[in-house]
């Protein structure tokens, strides 16, 4: 079951939203929260097809949603721990 381009947005900016909700932070911008969901998507997805769980594409749209959201937490906390702004940690 794949999703098409719009659901791919909506997805990305959810999840980039809710990130930034999550790590006691504001959002980070319309386009900027779409590209930390979407990338998020495909850490998301690596990570859980590595774990044995299936990758984003198998499942429907909530459980893409989850792993793109886990997938743009550990994408916001690497970044903060890179850049040193830890103020806003978990």
């Amino acid at each position: 079951m794949g999703h098409g381009l719009m659901a791919w947005i909506v997805i990305g900016a959810f999840a980039g939203w809710l990130t930034g909700k999550l790590m006691k932070g504001s959002g980070f911008g319309f386009f900027t929260d779409i590209i930390v969901g979407l990338v998020g998507a495909m850490i998301g997805g690596f990570l859980s097809y590595h774990l044995g769980l299936g990758g984003v594409r198998e499942h429907g749209l909530v459980v893409s949603i989850i792993i793109a959201i886990v997938g743009a937490v550990i994408l916001t906390w690497l970044v903060r721990l890179i850049s040193g702004n830890r103020a806003a940690e978990l």
